[in-house]
């Protein structure tokens, strides 16, 4: 979805546009998006200086093709992220039809740094199983930390974890064409070495024509 903003250069209707993610569920009365400030960014800038009252844009039509629903078959859904590319998975853990859909849920977050982990209260209620309160499988929650040692995280990049076999056993899961779903969000050099990453382990992209088994978004 593109939240817009009033570029301030004084001409009548001139609004800048980003796209994001929403965080929020989609039974949520209110619409809550995950954005980092980008110093002397012509968006976000302009975000964080914004206080209650001020004038936001959303556009009536979302868009977007990283949805669970856009894949056929498949019991394990895989959701692999970089950032602030976390954020729309938040939104998809809370959709109940993802966990009646699947039998199990791996979210895998990798950040540079520790501190850069968003949502720990929200992603540890999902790996605890409280948030749906369903009689399932809770999350799979794997986080990543790349720049520094962290106890109970692993340290290389996904891309590597895929290739090496490290990420299935963490997950305790395998990643095969069969069984595995797989949305990647995140920035694009991530994407393209995790889509060869799993291209070599005989997955395919998903498209219209052709039903495959994973799907990407870039977060810029």
């Amino acid at each position: 979805m593109r939240l817009g903003i009033p570029s301030g250069s004084g001409l009548p209707g001139s609004v800048i546009w980003r796209p994001y993610s929403m965080v929020s569920a989609n039974y949520d009365d209110y619409l809550e998006f995950f954005s980092i400030l980008v110093p002397e960014g012509a968006f976000s800038s302009r975000l964080a200086a914004s206080n209650i009252g001020s004038t936001l844009f959303v556009e009536k039509q979302p868009y977007g093709y990283l949805t669970a629903g856009r894949f056929v078959g498949g019991r394990h859904l895989w959701l692999l992220a970089s950032g602030t590319g976390v954020a729309p998975y938040l939104s998809i853990l809370r959709d109940p039809d993802v966990w009646e859909r699947y039998e199990e849920r791996v979210l895998a977050y990798s950040v540079s740094y520790a501190r850069e982990i968003a949502y720990r209260d929200a992603l540890a209620a999902l790996a605890a199983d409280e948030l749906l309160g369903a009689n399932r499988p809770p999350l799979r929650f794997v986080p990543i930390v790349t720049r520094e040692v962290v106890p109970g995280t692993l340290g290389a990049r996904l891309p590597t974890l895929i290739t090496d076999g490290t990420l299935e056993r963490e997950a305790g899961l395998a990643l095969s064409p069969e069984d595995s779903r797989i949305l990647i969000c995140g920035n694009p050099k991530m994407l393209d070495d995790v889509r060869d990453a799993l291209v070599a382990r005989g997955l395919r992209s998903d498209r219209n024509a052709i039903p495959g088994h994973f799907a990407t978004e870039n977060y810029w």
